[in-house]
């Protein structure tokens, strides 16, 4: 048996994060969560920002009791976050400012102003990333236009997981996945679309340079190693973008199968060799985000479970609050086939109060609104499997065949009424897990980026032969109720 390394993966999502240990012999990880953090946000004079160096300090703290209880022995340190959002650094290497939050709304009218200050044609050819006003590129194009005093003097932009690689270890890059979130990459050059930037009177010096997946892109500062009670660990880059990580994991075989990491977002798509850029994949508003080990993730994104995750946080305001096993059971249990809604309307971005504003989606569109909260929890669930029918429709269609499975990763795999409800929705089996897609897949590519893996094809064997999948076959009972909850939907989307 080949001795067993020890890794170290920092998965922040938008609600908490986890420092998760992960130990390969080869075969098989094991993971073990070693420490659970809340991820703060703070509104500061109306902007909504991320406290990030308390965020890097629960990262220490990680590895502080990771060597104080488990190991100092650690063959690699990964991070991982969500996209787009980035902090600006000035020539001494000091934060200029805490970043702000893609949801904030200095992005609101920043589409139209980059269409038309450059074509919504040139910017997709350049870029095929999908058209949300929180991409990097509108939040840069709000900077300019409000003349924001750490655009003109900053010298580097890093994103997220980039920041904590530099405060580790004092390296400052990026890396491909989280750096083609930005709709400021050129998936087909590999490169920052400078000329975008220019145009726009964004300063184009400020981009970093940026590696592959699965780069060792420096060693914890000595700082660090006296604080924490480590040595010179490897500070590895997996894919820094989460939903890269996530799709590392998807523990398929062949091509025929189309991926969905489900959690506060959707993300859901296929893996492709080349950037797939059309006039067809333009109207379709999806995206081609970089991938691992050469590929590209061609995906839409969808507003996933956040539509129940702030039901929930509204109805405990209320003095309601209910754990999301209670949700889903409450939503088990309500009639099926009620009002349905877009996931992806405006109205659901950040709304103050989720149940209203799908009330008010209902009545905008003619439908009586759920009257129980287990009918509006229903009402989210099967418009997400309404709509991920209608992503993987799309998907066949740009790909010109049929996709046989959906293989659904992350912890919305734990809301087994959604899979079964998309396995009705899209009349294809589903299959389900991991759970932890994220940190597997981040800490698998720590082990292909020291040579104890080889291919993407291994990844994937380690994931199968360390997890328990779960497999929903479609009911063909309901395939008719189904058929006709999908013509409303598509009503709904104008389609």
């Amino acid at each position: 048996m080949a001795a067993v390394k020890t890794f170290m993966a920092f998965d922040l999502g938008a609600e908490s994060g986890r420092g998760i240990l992960g130990r390969f012999d080869g075969r098989r990880l094991d993971l073990e969560v070693v420490h659970r953090f809340a991820n703060p946000t703070v509104k500061l004079l109306g902007t909504l920002h991320w406290d990030t160096p308390r965020q890097f300090s629960e990262l220490v703290e990680a590895l502080r009791i990771c060597a104080r209880e488990h190991t100092t022995d650690l063959a690699g340190i990964g991070v991982d976050t969500w996209g787009v959002d980035f902090g600006l650094f000035g020539r001494d290497g000091s934060l200029l400012g805490l970043p702000v939050h893609y949801r904030d709304a200095r992005t609101d009218g920043m589409l139209d102003a980059a269409f038309a200050a450059l074509g919504r044609e040139r910017i997709f050819e350049r870029t095929g990333i999908q058209f949300m006003q929180l991409n990097t590129l509108y939040q840069l194009l709000a900077l300019q236009r409000q003349g924001a005093p750490a655009l003109e003097v900053a010298e580097r932009l890093l994103f997220m997981p980039d920041i904590m690689n530099y405060w580790f270890s004092g390296v400052q890059t990026s890396e491909v996945s989280i750096a083609s979130t930005s709709q400021c990459w050129d998936p087909r050059a590999r490169d920052w679309c400078r000329d975008l930037l220019d145009d726009l009177q964004i300063p184009s010096r400020i981009v970093p340079p940026v590696v592959e997946p699965g780069t060792v892109i420096g060693a914890l500062t000595a700082e660090l190693q006296a604080d924490t009670g480590l040595g010179a660990v490897p500070v590895i880059a997996p894919a820094c973008h989460d939903t890269g990580s996530a799709v590392a994991a998807v523990p398929a075989i062949g091509n025929r199968h189309a991926y969905l990491s489900s959690g506060t977002w959707s993300l859901m798509g296929l893996e492709s060799p080349t950037p797939l850029i059309s006039p067809q994949t333009l109207a379709l508003n999806f995206t081609n985000e970089g991938g691992v080990c050469g590929t590209v993730r061609f995906l839409k994104n969808i507003m996933g479970l956040w539509l129940v995750q702030q039901t929930r946080a509204a109805l405990a305001r209320a003095g309601q609050d209910r754990d999301y096993a209670t949700l889903t059971a409450e939503a088990a249990a309500a009639p099926a086939f009620g009002p349905l809604v877009d996931p992806d309307s405006p109205l659901f971005l950040n709304p103050p109060d989720m149940p209203a504003a799908i009330a008010t989606f209902c009545q905008q569109t003619g439908q009586r609104p759920p009257e129980s909260v287990g009918a509006t929890v229903r009402c989210c669930l099967e418009s997400l499997a309404l709509k991920y029918r209608w992503v993987v429709e799309r998907l066949e269609e740009v790909r010109g065949s049929r996709l046989e499975q959906l293989n659904i990763v992350g912890g919305g795999t734990q809301n087994k009424l959604l899979s079964q409800l998309t396995a009705d929705a899209t009349g294809r089996p589903v299959v389900a897990g991991p759970v932890e897609a994220t940190a597997t897949g981040n800490l698998l590519l720590q082990a292909l980026a020291i040579g104890e893996l080889g291919s993407l094809d291994e990844v994937r064997a380690v994931v199968r032969a360390s997890f328990e999948l779960e497999t929903f076959t479609p009911n063909t009972a309901t395939a008719g109720a189904w058929d006709g909850a999908w013509e409303r939907f598509q009503k709904l989307l104008g389609a």
